[in-house]
């Protein structure tokens, strides 16, 4: 994990105040299909709560405090800034909670209805414990997940050549939103 978060810390200690962090999801939510944008509103760190966090071990107070509050995880004003952005651009922008899994398997029919039932939206194995350590830092976070499956039927089958499809397929719109998002600031 400290691994993964390496790249945060450095932004941070070079003046970076805000991070914008994308992924690709597993929909979860029966409305989402393959290539919607998601704002993240609001995660679910199941890793986490298996006792994998970026934070644990000593606390380095220059950092951030050792216990850092995940209330608003995800910027309520950058989550209106991308709103407005996904407006101005006529770009259907979904909002929901995202959910972290360890992978690298996809998850079982088991797993999503479970996801499902806890509130989750979407799906990754990503993206959480980067926010966490930008929240550590004090950096405010924008989050966006390209739904790149739907994982909403339990016959659904996964495929990385799907998800990498959709990815391409995505680009354009995504970029186009982080464009309006940065412009707005």
């Amino acid at each position: 994990m400290q691994q993964v978060t390496l790249p945060v810390r450095v932004m941070r200690e070079l003046g970076v105040e805000t991070l914008v962090v994308t992924n690709a999801a597993g929909g979860i939510n029966v409305n989402f299909r393959a290539g919607d944008l998601m704002l993240i509103t609001d995660h679910i760190n199941l890793v986490g709560m298996a006792g994998q966090s970026p934070l644990r071990g000593p606390n380095d107070d220059s950092l951030g405090s050792r216990f850092p509050d995940m209330t608003d995880a995800y910027d309520p004003v950058l989550a209106d800034r991308a709103r407005a952005a996904a407006r101005t651009l006529n770009v259907e922008l979904r909002e929901g909670v995202y959910a972290m899994l360890a992978g690298p398997s996809f998850e079982s029919s088991a797993d999503v209805r479970f996801i499902r039932m806890i509130g989750a939206d979407a799906v990754g194995m990503s993206t959480v414990p980067e926010v966490i350590v930008a929240r550590h830092g004090g950096m405010r976070v924008l989050g966006l997940s390209l739904i790149s499956n739907s994982l909403a039927h339990a016959h659904d089958k996964v495929s990385h050549a799907e998800v990498l499809a959709a990815g391409r397929d995505a680009v354009p719109k995504l970029t186009a939103l982080i464009k309006g998002v940065l412009v707005s600031m």
